[in-house]
């Protein structure tokens, strides 16, 4: 969306521009003094502030609502229904206790599972990079909190619950603050959210907290994207006030803005400014305006700059390396090769030189990667120095970023025949890469070069190693792996067989899987929970399934969430459903582990035929006030569908489903099952809430309804009406005009239902949709001409299909052999002979038109 403009903001620093303009050295300390209006801030002539206008505690600077019942906003805090959050029950007793005493983050386990915190990190997907970090958890649980809150009672229960807000509560509000100014297209929302930004600023100030970049980066970028001048020295001057130590950093911020808003005479000052001054207290400022000059596209005054001062003098390697990157992006490669020969004349490091040659090379646009090499090694032999270990790291993960692997491994083997060794880091972030575009193959050749080289590894590098292996059915080549790693004292992990394990497991190779435990036990590895989840969810009778929960008790393990969903799963599996939902009855469950497992028990019960029990359980998962997992929902909407359920129903699971993907499986269904009924209204309303849903991507808009009425044209004929009142809606309430393939499957509908006149409708839709007809439209509509025996409408139709497609030729002709000969009983009896005539000119024609 487009964001707010200088014009639309104007009245954001109203409050201020007058004062400004008479004194434009004022400080703002003097309005805070002496103005009223500045206490208010930012958008105070349009909503008065009023969410931030609370008394105070002066004590801790907290905001405080005395409206706000702070038991209740706490238990909804602790209670709330995020998935893959804990959280526990809070009745109406635990309402009244006090906010202090409830705790931060109620407990994950209970009872006997209260000591199993290394059980739970076990239970984590073994990768690493997880896709949420505490950092994204604790982001995601303060928008919910502000988007059920707002800021400012979000600060006031923080404080209530007995947590302190700190800097990285307010930074996550000023964050978010900033986002949904971004991406608001009102610029009343966007006055409102920065001035709450404002407002936090402030209260952070009261509470003693510096402001520190992390801080104001987000606001700042924000008021620069969007030109705001006046209101960027408002906020510069808070920063400075509360941290003097922020002034030179608030450079790079100034030049930015000055160059968003193309100011020449402000970008030449600052250009003079930073070639003459060459005292060292504004060695800093200097620097980080010259870092913002490099990120633009400004060549000749970022050239003017660089030839006129000494940049080994005024910037660290880091910082020089960002002025090669912006050489690179501007393709100065005289003025880059001038500058390496003064630094390698003045003997600067060797090692540096090297990265910088580097930076420069992978900044140059559009370089195809097997020119980066030979650019790299001709510089390198220009100034008569040896790459480096960190400039070869760069490489590799610039290779990465490109999906090069294959030539990144070029790049590992040349590092190494240098002498240096690859970190694990590095290695771990060449097999991501790996995994992230399904390049398993190359597994071999990494694993050649670990053995070669001696590379050092640790368990996740095994893992997948072995995972590729098995990825690619290669078993075999995951023992080998795992042996030859044992030659090179890498002891074998417990996940490097797992992951054996459930490659067998996932070709139901169950006698393959099983193996694998006596694998382990040979090589004196000791299986954990996730083996026996394995184990447990492949076995075929209830004897496995109890020989293995003992054997569990052998090697001290807990019965861990997966356990016990792979508990209820092969229970359902053996026919003993009664002992599936046995587990679910265990005590010492925690609540947000038995809403997940409830929801495992109610697909088990749901697929096997027991579609009533599954209702019950959901039934039970309501009344506790939680949802069924999103993929439970959309295997009981799948169940009630091809039961005949209640749409009410469906419609309240559909509304459940959390996860966009679920629920737009989910919604497809119910759209089909309300076809099926023909129940136009419901299935209307569930293609708006797609249209909303999506309404910025046509693709996949596009594919959603070209999927519904394909499964409308393979349905029975009865209803192809539905069909045809689906299009009239989705062009008369959607406003949206059809695709293609939903009218060619409308006119085979049309032709299966031997309806001529919606046939002509249709065809008529093509040319107001502006789709040219083509062979298929073409084929389409001789099928509907025959089957409704217009055979002089299908001969006209015929005449412009090409005839010199092979298998054009074979649908024409089973056309003509399925409808030609069919007609009612009367008119075959009344004009046999004319019929006979006309069946026979077409079929003549055709095959003299197909011979061609």
């Amino acid at each position: 969306m487009r964001a707010p403009t200088v014009r639309n903001l104007c009245t954001l620093s109203a409050l201020f521009r007058s004062r400004l303009t008479r004194n434009p050295n004022t400080k703002v300390e003097t309005f805070r003094k002496s103005s009223p209006e500045f206490e208010v801030g930012f958008g105070s002539e349009l909503q008065h502030s009023s969410e931030f206008d609370l008394p105070r505690n002066s004590s801790r600077g907290d905001l405080v609502d005395d409206d706000c019942n702070t038991a209740e906003l706490s238990a909804l805090l602790c209670s709330k229904q995020d998935k893959g959050s804990g959280y526990d029950e809070v009745d109406h007793e635990e309402k009244r206790k006090s906010a202090v005493e409830m705790p931060w983050f109620p407990d994950m386990c209970h009872g006997k599972l209260s000591g199993k915190r290394k059980v739970v990190v076990r239970e984590r997907k073994q990768k690493w990079i997880f896709k949420y970090s505490s950092e994204d958890r604790f982001d995601r649980l303060i928008k919910f909190c502000a988007d059920k809150l707002g800021a400012a009672k979000t600060v006031n229960v923080f404080g209530h619950l007995g947590r302190e807000t700190g800097v990285k509560e307010y930074n996550a509000l000023i964050k978010m603050c900033v986002q949904k100014a971004r991406v608001t297209d009102d610029e009343y929302i966007a006055l409102s959210e920065m001035s709450k930004a404002f407002h936090l600023f402030k209260s952070m100030r009261d509470c003693g907290y510096p402001l520190e970049e992390r801080t104001y980066d987000p606001v700042l970028r924000y008021i620069i994207d969007t030109g705001l001048v006046q209101e960027f020295q408002l906020f510069s001057d808070i920063i400075k006030a509360e941290n003097s130590g922020s002034a030179s950093r608030l450079g790079y911020y100034e030049m930015l803005l000055w160059l968003r808003v193309d100011n020449e005479e402000m970008i030449r000052d600052i250009c003079e400014f930073i070639t003459v001054d060459d005292r060292e207290d504004t060695s800093a400022l200097r620097v980080s305006y010259l870092m913002a000059l490099c990120e633009s596209d400004r060549k000749m005054q970022l050239l003017d700059v660089v030839k006129n001062i000494d940049i080994i003098k005024l910037l660290p390697a880091e910082s020089i390396e960002n002025i090669f990157q912006s050489l690179g992006r501007l393709q100065l490669e005289s003025v880059a090769e001038d500058i390496l020969l003064d630094l390698r004349a003045r003997d600067r490091d060797a090692d540096n030189i090297s990265n910088f040659i580097v930076s420069y090379a992978v900044s140059i646009p559009n370089l195809a990667v097997e020119d980066i090499i030979p650019k790299v090694n001709n510089m390198h032999g220009i100034l008569e120095v040896l790459p480096s270990l960190s400039s070869y790291e760069k490489l590799i993960l610039h290779f990465c970023g490109l999906d090069k692997v294959g030539d990144a491994l070029d790049i590992v083997e040349q590092m190494c025949n240098a002498g240096f060794y690859l970190s694990t880091d590095v290695l771990q972030f060449i097999l991501q890469i790996c995994e992230e575009s399904y390049e398993y193959i190359l597994v071999h050749r990494i694993h050649s070069i670990i053995c070669r080289y001696q590379l050092k590894l640790n368990g996740e590098i095994g893992r997948c190693l072995v995972h590729f292996c098995v990825r690619m059915k290669d078993f075999e080549g995951a023992y080998k792996i795992i042996g030859d790693l044992e030659e090179m004292n890498f002891k074998p992990t417990t996940n490097m067989y797992n992951a054996i394990m459930a490659g067998y497991f996932r070709e139901k190779n169950i006698s393959g899987g099983l193996r694998v435990l006596k694998h382990m036990q040979g090589a004196n590895v000791t299986p954990d929970s996730q083996t026996f989840c394995y184990l447990i969810h492949n076995c075929e009778t209830e004897e496995d399934i109890m020989k293995y929960c003992e054997e569990m008790k052998q090697h001290g393990i807990f019965a861990t969430k997966q356990v016990l969903m792979a508990l209820v799963n092969s229970y359902a599996a053996c026919g003993k459903l009664e002992k599936a939902k046995q587990v679910v009855l265990d005590p010492n469950i925690p609540i947000n582990s038995l809403i997940e497992i409830k929801s495992v028990l109610v697909v088990a019960l749901a697929s096997h035929g027991q579609l009533s029990e599954a209702l019950l359980v959901y039934e039970q998962i309501k009344k506790a006030g939680h949802n069924l997992e999103p993929k439970a929902a959309t295997c009981l909407i799948e169940e009630l569908t091809q039961h005949y359920g209640e749409l009410d129903k469906l419609l309240l699971l559909l509304k459940e489903v959390s996860d966009l993907d679920y629920w737009v499986d989910g919604c497809f269904r119910v759209i089909l099952y309300c076809a099926r009924n023909k129940n136009l209204s419901s299935a209307i309303l569930l293609f708006k809430q797609l249209k909303d849903k999506f309404e910025n991507d046509e693709m996949v808009m596009e594919a959603l309804f070209d999927a519904v009425f394909s499964a409308i044209a393979e349905s029975e004929s009865t209803h192809l009406q539905i069909g045809l009142d689906l299009l009239w809606a989705i062009k008369d309430e959607l406003d949206l005009m059809p695709s293609r393939q939903c009218l060619d499957f409308l006119l085979s509908a049309c032709a299966k239902a031997r309806d001529l006149n919606n046939a002509r409708l249709i065809w008529r839709e093509y040319e107001i949709a502006g789709f040219p007809y083509n062979v298929l439209s073409y084929l389409r509509m001789y099928q509907a001409l025959l089957a409704a025996g217009d055979g002089k409408s299908a001969s006209l139709m015929l005449k412009k299909i090409p005839g010199d497609d092979a298998e054009v030729c074979s649908v024409i002709i089973a056309c003509q052999e399925t409808y030609s000969a069919v007609d009612s009983v009367g008119e075959k009896k009344k004009q046999g002979k004319s019929k006979g005539r006309k069946s026979k000119d077409l079929n003549t024609s055709s095959t003299d038109m197909c011979s061609v």
